[in-house]
């Protein structure tokens, strides 16, 4: 059976993700193994630092994970433009969710670009000829995700977003036939869905929809307006792009609080829910590119991509977050940053987001993406 089937895939898929969790009997500690330190995604790098970038431009998509701004000026709970959040950001508090780099910073160094992907928000002139990132914290596939954070600019209005920044190309290109042409050629990562989750399907007492649906209903319903986005971005000129799978929300620090107050075991019943939606996330990308003529969809699996020896990377807590409580202004977050899988209790620390990029760009084995990696993906 070849490697690239969707059969094969899901097989491993499924077989992966039994083994990923390894619980000791006796303390009945989390023990998630990463098998890769920093050193090859800096190898990665490296060769690329002076090259002209592997696609003319790069558009993100996508929540808190890979907001990079966007939020700043909105009225909202969901910021992150302050101290602590940025301390080892070279320009400080940006509105990035993590102490440093987010996943869509590392790939866009990985692509060869030598600046950060600007946010919707700030990104004026020329400057969006080299992409644009539309991400938003608290925003989801279904507009009232997050609602109760505040103000977000959910998977909706960031493709009408996006659909002026695809105007402003063509009269910098000078025609609608130019700017499709130049579109075409780019890289798209979109990341939706934590915030169905976290933010409306896992909060019964502020959203009805866990009352109206059961897990493989909200999955069924999410992934067909997903789809109709998807082929939305597609209208817009989008060819080449990359689906970022949901993380296994049953452990993240918030969740684990929130249902086992001082233990460390991840929540099983969130987790096989965000699996169906993972599931029919696979089977989509294979409908969209049968269905929409020179479209290239991608499937990155965001769980921790593989197993192995925990001693041969750096990330050895993996339960805990290294800024506590909200990460709020008077928080000091621990100095061992590097060791920290998540920075608060939502997002991964920028160690982490390390690792989810290089294994995204060049994946290693069948379990990382589906039906190939982004290296391939933006050389097509």
């Amino acid at each position: 059976m070849p490697l690239c089937s969707p059969i094969f895939h899901h097989l491993c898929y499924n077989f992966f993700f039994s083994a990923l969790f390894i619980f000791s009997s006796m303390a009945c500690e989390l023990k998630i193994l990463l098998v890769v330190s920093v050193l090859p995604l800096v190898s990665i790098l490296i060769p690329l630092a002076n090259a002209k970038p592997q696609v003319p431009c790069y558009f993100i998509f996508g929540d808190s994970l890979v907001d990079n701004g966007n939020n700043n000026d909105l009225e909202t709970l969901a910021k992150a433009n302050h101290v602590p959040y940025g301390i080892d950001f070279p320009a400080g508090p940006t509105g990035r969710f993590s102490n440093g780099r987010t996943m869509a910073d590392f790939l866009a160094q990985l692509l060869g670009f030598d600046k950060f992907i600007p946010p919707f928000s700030t990104a004026i002139g020329t400057e969006i000829l080299m992409g644009v990132n539309y991400a938003s914290a608290g925003a989801g596939i279904r507009d009232e995700s997050g609602k109760r954070l505040g103000d977000r600019i959910s998977m909706n209005k960031q493709l009408l977003n996006h659909l002026t920044t695809a105007s402003r190309i063509a009269v910098l290109l000078g025609s609608k036939n130019a700017a499709a042409n130049y579109l075409s050629k780019c890289l798209y990562s979109v990341g939706m869905g934590s915030n169905d989750y976290i933010n409306n399907y896992l909060m019964p007492e502020f959203f009805p929809r866990s009352r109206l649906y059961d897990p493989q209903q909200y999955s069924t319903t999410l992934i067909k307006q997903y789809s109709k986005q998807l082929r939305t971005l597609y209208k817009y000129g989008a060819r080449k792009v990359v689906l970022l799978g949901l993380n296994k929300i049953g452990c993240i620090p918030a969740e684990i609080t929130i249902h086992y107050r001082n233990r460390s075991l991840c929540v099983d019943k969130i987790n096989s829910d965000v699996q169906l939606f993972n599931d029919k996330l696979i089977s989509l990308v294979d409908i969209l590119n049968n269905d929409l003529t020179g479209a290239n969809f991608i499937y990155v699996n965001m769980s921790l991509l593989s197993l192995g020896d925990s001693s041969s990377t750096g990330i050895t807590v993996m339960n805990s977050p290294c800024c506590k409580g909200r990460c709020t202004r008077k928080q000091v977050p621990c100095t061992n940053r590097s060791t920290y899988a998540f920075w608060d209790r939502y997002h991964p620390t920028e160690a982490a987001s390390s690792y989810l990029a290089s294994r995204a760009y060049a994946a290693r084995t069948p379990f990382d993406v589906y039906p190939f990696d982004i290296r391939r993906l933006a050389l097509l």
